[in-house]
């Protein structure tokens, strides 16, 4: 008689939940990096941008001889004076 060869199964146990998870993961990280390369601003950068602005906002508002909106369309108006 010949004799008998013993396979053993020796696959790589997995956890489906963890591996779908991993792969949604990878998945999001993907898109996440092309979105950093299609819009090019880190969010230190997108800070940075918007103190600027603020920044620049607060000067001009600082240099205005007068920062009443009314007074310098003429005053306000009626409803029912107001031209359509």
């Amino acid at each position: 008689m010949p004799e008998k060869e013993e396979r053993s199964m020796s696959a790589e146990i997995i956890n489906l939940r963890r591996a779908r998870k991993a792969k949604a993961r990878s998945a999001k990280e993907r898109t996440a990096s092309q979105n950093r390369a299609l819009f090019g601003m880190t969010r230190g950068e997108r800070e940075q941008m918007r103190q600027d602005e603020f920044r620049a906002k607060r000067h001009l508002d600082g240099l205005r001889l007068e920062r009443d909106p009314s007074a310098l369309t003429g005053g306000t108006q009626d409803d029912d004076t107001r031209e359509i």
